[in-house]
C-alpha cells in the first residue's frame, strides 16, 4: 500500500437546512443548524483514512478552539496530523453551508488555509516522499503555493491528483505534472469551455484535458455518475440510487475513496465504482467528516448492490 498525502483546506462548517435557497434580499427560515469539521482537504483525508489508507494531512489552522477541534477530528479518524501547523495570526478557516432542495450552496473563508507557505508543504513532501505515494490537493488554499506543491510532488515521485475545486485556470506546466485531474460539471466548463451536458461533450472535455498533458481525468456528474478516458476509451460509471439527505461531503467522499483504492493498487475504473458507492453512502447522512463511511460499509454496499457497469 502506498501512502496518501492530502494537502488542503481545513474548515469548520456551519450548516443550516432550509426549504429553498434564498433569493436576493430574501430571508428563509431554516432548521437543523450544525457546526461540524470540514474543508475539502480534511474531508478527503478522513474519507481516505476510513477506507484504510495510510493518510497524512498537510495544512494549517488557527490557534483557536475550531482549529483544535479540526485536528482532533482528523486524528480520531486515523489521519496523521504532524504536518498540520498553527497560524499565529490567522483564525481557522470557516465555511457557511446552506442545505436546500437536496443540494447545497457553500461560501468559504480560507483564513489560515491561505497562510501556509510553499516551504512548509515542500518540507512535508520531502519527509513523506516515496515512489508511488499519492499527493492529493484542491484549490481552496493559496493558489501559487498549491501549484508549486504539485510540481514539487511530481519531482519527488508522487502520483499527483488535483481536485480543481473551486476551479480556476491551471498553468500548462501543472497540467503536464498531473497524473489525475478530477472536476465536476461546472469546473469542467470553466476549465475547458465545454458544458458537459451530454456524452459527446463530456468525451470532448476529457480529450481536451488529455491534450493538455494530463495522464487521466475524471468528470463527476452528481446523480448521473462519473466519466473518464481509460485506455483511450470513454468510460461512464453510473451512480447508485439512494435517498439523499445532504450532499455537502459527497465529492470529497468520492475523491477520498478514489485515491485510497488507487493506493491499494486498484485500477481507475474499479476505483471509480467504489468511489461512487462511498459518495452514495455519504449523502445519506448530514455533515461531512462524520458522514464518511468505512471500507467495510462500502464493500458491503457494493456486494449488495452490485458493481456498476
Amino acid at each position: 500500500m502506498h501512502k496518501v498525502i492530502v494537502f488542503g483546506s481545513l474548515n469548520m462548517d456551519m450548516s443550516v437546512q432550509c426549504r429553498t435557497v434564498p433569493r436576493r434580499g430574501e430571508t428563509e427560515i431554516g432548521d437543523k443548524f450544525l457546526t461540524t469539521p470540514g474543508g475539502k482537504g480534511g474531508n478527503q483525508a478522513v474519507a481516505a483514512a476510513r477506507m484504510g489508507a495510510d493518510t497524512f494531512m498537510v495544512g494549517k489552522v488557527g490557534d483557536d478552539p475550531e482549529g483544535r477541534a479540526l485536528v482532533a477530528s482528523l486524528a480520531r479518524h486515523g489521519v496523521a496530523c504532524t504536518n498540520v501547523s498553527v497560524s499565529e495570526t490567522e483564525q481557522t478557516g470557516r465555511a457557511v453551508v446552506i442545505r436546500a432542495e437536496g443540494d447545497n450552496r457553500i461560501v468559504v473563508d480560507p483564513a489560515a488555509n491561505a497562510s501556509i507557505t510553499y516551504q512548509e508543504v515542500r518540507a512535508a513532501i520531502h519527509g513523506l516522499s516515496g515512489t508511488g505515494n499519492i499527493f492529493l490537493t484542491q484549490l481552496e488554499g493559496d493558489f501559487e503555493t498549491t501549484m508549486q506543491s504539485i510540481l514539487c510532488a511530481k519531482r519527488n515521485g508522487f502520483y499527483t491528483v488535483l481536485n480543481a475545486s473551486p476551479a480556476r485556470s491551471i498553468p500548462a506546466e501543472v497540467y503536464k505534472a498531473l497524473d489525475l485531474l478530477c472536476v465536476n460539471e461546472s469546473e469542467c466548463e470553466l476549465l475547458t469551455g465545454i458544458d458537459p451536458t451530454n456524452d459527446e461533450a463530456r468525451e470532448n472535455a476529457l480529450w481536451y484535458f488529455d491534450a493538455q498533458g494530463v495522464k487521466n481525468a475524471v468528470i463527476t456528474l452528481g446523480r448521473r455518475g462519473s466519466v473518464a478516458l481509460i485506455d483511450d476509451k470513454y468510460v461512464k460509471i453510473p451512480t447508485y440510487r439512494v435517498d439523499t439527505v445532504d450532499t455537502t461531503g459527497a465529492g470529497d467522499a468520492y475523491l477520498g475513496e478514489l485515491v485510497a483504492h488507487l493506493a491499494f493498487g486498484g485500477d481507475l475504473r474499479e476505483s471509480m465504482v467504489y468511489a461512487s458507492a462511498c459518495a452514495a453512502l455519504c449523502v445519506g447522512k448530514v455533515g461531512s467528516q462524520a458522514a464518511m463511511p468505512t471500507w467495510d460499509e462500502v464493500e458491503s454496499f457494493v456486494a449488495e448492490h452490485g458493481g456498476l457497469k
